[in-house]
């Protein structure tokens, strides 16, 4: 074991006040306080303070991380143990005072995830995984049951910047409002994912992402006996730009789905 459960405990606190901070601020955001990255990307001064508060206490907590962070609050990359840190994901429904908002942190050690936190502010649920399996407020988690795609619910996110395969991707859409039981945009990746984990959705699929966004969810998804892959089957997903997050029951079927419109 890595990690001492005493320090896990430690994480998870940290993550939690992490939370709270957002909370607090939750759809009070000053327009001067909202910046634009890029087109429909913003970020505010929250998410920097959010941030450099989770990159202190990890430091503090495991000297000699490295981190890798949405907001570039920190410069230091290498370390045996890494972090990487989306300090507000849903930011655009933090700035409108919508939920889902999350914070999303995971832990990896020499390029492999050891664990996962995913804290959803808005019903005060924390997410985690290690090695022993996923919890939802310390309590274990598992993906659904549901073995056929067209009873499924799916959650997925509309591309917001990378629009070179939105053609591709409506028509993927399409199929798939014809072909399950029904299609969710929540507008937080991090939240999709640990949705599939605890059963809620039956999968989720998106592209256009970056790591922070996924990191930490699609572990859990694993440790809840889910799948993921990129849109071709391959494990390329965290460096990728595309997810595939399944209960594994349907993976191989959804998979087929997104070869067939993703696949050229």
């Amino acid at each position: 074991m890595l990690l001492h459960d005493e320090l896990k405990r430690e994480f998870k606190n940290v993550v939690g006040r992490a939370g709270q901070m957002v909370r607090q601020y939750h759809g009070k955001v000053r327009k001067s306080d909202i910046q634009h990255k890029a087109t429909h990307d913003f970020v505010t001064e929250i998410d920097k303070q959010v941030e450099k508060f989770l990159v202190e206490e990890f430091t503090r907590l495991l000297p000699g991380s490295g981190f890798l962070t949405e907001e570039e609050t920190v410069r230091k990359t290498r370390g045996e143990f890494k972090w990487i840190i989306d300090p507000i994901d849903g930011t655009t429904n933090f700035i409108h005072g919508l939920f889902p908002v999350t914070v999303s942190v995971a832990l990896r050690y020499r390029e492999e995830t050891i664990m996962g936190i995913v804290y959803e502010i808005g019903l005060n649920e924390l997410y985690y995984a290690d090695e022993t399996g996923a919890y939802l407020n310390e309590k274990p988690i598992k993906v659904s049951a549901e073995n056929n795609l067209e009873n499924a619910l799916i959650a997925t996110g509309f591309p917001f910047k990378n629009y070179d395969r939105l053609e591709d991707y409506m028509k993927s859409f399409e199929y798939l409002m014809f072909h399950t039981s029904g299609i969710r945009r929540l507008g937080s990746a991090a939240a999709d994912l640990v949705y599939v984990a605890a059963g809620r959705m039956d999968g989720f699929y998106e592209y256009g992402l970056n790591p922070w966004d996924v990191a930490a969810g699609a572990f859990i998804v694993m440790k809840a006996g889910g799948k993921i892959s990129d849109f071709s089957g391959k494990a390329r997903w965290l460096y990728g730009g595309e997810i595939l997050a399944t209960n594994a029951l349907i993976h191989d079927e959804f998979l087929q789905v997104l070869r067939r419109f993703f696949d050229k």
